[in-house]
């Protein structure tokens, strides 16, 4: 009769290290992925809207070119289905005006950890009637 056998090699273990540590790289890959792709659309949203600003803050523009012109910009973007609200005001920041246009968006999130709305604003000097 033969006794118990001592197992002194490591053969198998691979294969249970890869089980215990795949799903935390998972895990570390999905959150990278994530923080990029929501960095990317408050990249363009920032964009869109400083372009929308611009064209708004145009001498003979009014703040419905502002958003036309954001929401064309948007619409050759990747935020397009994102966005929920485009605002457009004129103000006056320390005096001079402004023309100030602001997004608000979903964030495109594919886990339920973090914000899920992101506001952003782009702002443009408005050109004065006054000519030299």
């Amino acid at each position: 009769m033969r006794g118990p056998t001592k197992i002194t090699g490591s053969r198998g273990s691979a294969i249970v290290e890869f089980v215990l540590v795949a799903p935390l790289v998972m895990l570390v890959f999905a959150a990278v992925c994530q923080l990029a792709l929501a960095s990317y659309v408050r990249s363009t949203l920032i964009a869109c809207a400083a372009e929308g600003a611009r064209a708004g803050a145009q001498f003979d523009a009014d703040r419905k070119v502002a958003v036309r012109r954001t929401e064309a910009a948007i619409a050759t973007s990747i935020a397009a289905d994102t966005v929920t609200k485009i605002d457009a005001t004129s103000r006056r920041t320390q005096g001079a005006p402004v023309m100030a246009v602001t997004i608000t968006a979903r964030l495109p999130l594919f886990g339920l950890l973090g914000p899920t709305s992101l506001s952003v604003t782009g702002h443009s000097l408005q050109e004065a009637g006054d000519e030299l």
